[in-house]
């Protein structure tokens, strides 16, 4: 038998993934909906592969050695790679901590005969897997984190869009609360369509905003203020009986922003701006269904 922890579990490399296989395929969270048992144990044979060549009986302690960064590489990649399949923590750490099974189940049938030299190579392999369950966790969070901010980032795109409702008219309803990233977003989306239109007038609806305080208030002050400096007019629309209550109650002067209960009332206040009438056509004499000519 060699001398060599490492060198054992290599020449038993087909044996562990077989144990690894077996012991992964019972668990009960196994989930083959998000991936296959095929592509699993392609996965798991070429982690082991990965292993098996950076592994030496001297990293193997050595948890911060440079040799081992290949492996720890490809464990980043499968542990962010199941982040965004939708796995669990638990499910992702299961992955790593199953092997650690597999691994001793493997050295308890080789050197069963030494009990001294089993304790320490156990230890040593328990050891080394922990870490590797660290680094599992540790990149996981990393490509959850990720994922959140660019879901973020998406429902921030959706919750502020710009609407062109008429020539030179843009209303961009808001939805949700207000905060200084989201208001720079909302800044930004709107000036960048007063230049692309053309526009003169922009309406901020706040009807879907549950609360305004002072921040929020100076946030909208802000967006006004630089809508101006575009040379468009800026239109606050929504304004609830709450809420006016409460910018009362705060102190907020909002005596130079053009303020409307709804954007029905914007609308109007608009028209007038630009000089626009809207009539309601007279009913036409022509019979329903038949064609009209121009």
């Amino acid at each position: 038998m060699t001398d060599s922890i490492v060198e054992l579990l290599r020449q038993k490399k087909k044996q562990i993934l077989t144990t690894w296989m077996r012991i992964q395929l019972a668990d009960d969270s196994l989930r083959d909906d998000l991936m296959p048992n095929d592509e699993l144990r392609e996965q798991s044979d070429d982690f082991l592969n990965m292993l098996f060549t950076v592994l030496t009986d001297a990293n193997l302690t050595q948890e911060n050695s440079p040799d081992l960064e290949p492996l720890i590489n490809t464990l980043s990649s499968i542990s962010m790679s199941r982040a965004r399949q939708g796995y669990t923590p638990r499910e992702t750490g299961g992955y790593i901590f199953s092997l650690k099974d597999a691994l001793l189940e493997t050295l308890q049938a080789e050197i069963k005969d030494d009990i001294q030299r089993l304790f320490l190579e156990t230890l040593k392999v328990s050891k080394f897997i922990d870490k590797l369950g660290i680094v599992t966790f540790e990149t996981f969070i990393q490509g959850r984190e990720e994922i959140i901010l660019r879901q973020t980032d998406e429902m921030t795109n959706i919750s502020t869009p710009v609407v062109k409702v008429w020539d030179g008219i843009l209303a961009m309803p808001l939805i949700g609360t207000l905060d200084s990233s989201r208001t720079l977003v909302v800044m930004e989306n709107l000036l960048q369509e007063i230049v692309n239109t053309g526009s003169d007038i922009a309406i901020l609806d706040i009807s879907g905003v549950p609360m305004v305080d002072s921040m929020v208030a100076q946030h909208l002050i802000k967006t006004v203020n630089a809508t101006r400096l575009m040379g468009a007019e800026c239109i606050i629309s929504g304004i609830r009986p709450e809420i006016a209550q409460t910018i009362v109650h705060l102190g907020i002067d909002l005596s130079n922003v053009v303020t409307k209960s709804t954007m029905a009332s914007a609308l109007k206040h608009a028209f007038r701006s630009l000089r626009l009438e809207v009539r309601k056509a007279p009913a036409s004499s022509t019979p329903l269904g038949n064609p009209l000519s121009f």
